[in-house]
């Protein structure tokens, strides 16, 4: 805060702060990371997108029918 005790501005930014809001930014992200690895790109360590989809939501099919179905639970 500046010295006039107002609120300082911050443009673009967005604060997470509930374990749901988490949860839901980070399959976002897994779903970013699929659509990638889709495209030929690999994640840099470690399992892929599409594994870790698979494994924690029980998904089954194509990395495809993953990113469809993980698209139609988060309502993209």
């Amino acid at each position: 805060m500046n010295q006039n005790n107002e609120s300082e501005k911050v443009y673009g930014a967005v604060v997470l702060d509930n374990p749901n809001q988490i949860a839901h930014f980070r399959l976002l992200t897994l779903r970013q990371m699929l659509k990638l690895e889709m495209l030929g790109m690999k994640h840099s360590s470690g399992k892929s997108a599409y594994a870790m989809i698979k494994r924690e939501l029980g998904l089954k099919g194509s990395r495809q029918s993953v990113f469809e179905q993980l698209s139609k639970m988060l309502g993209k």
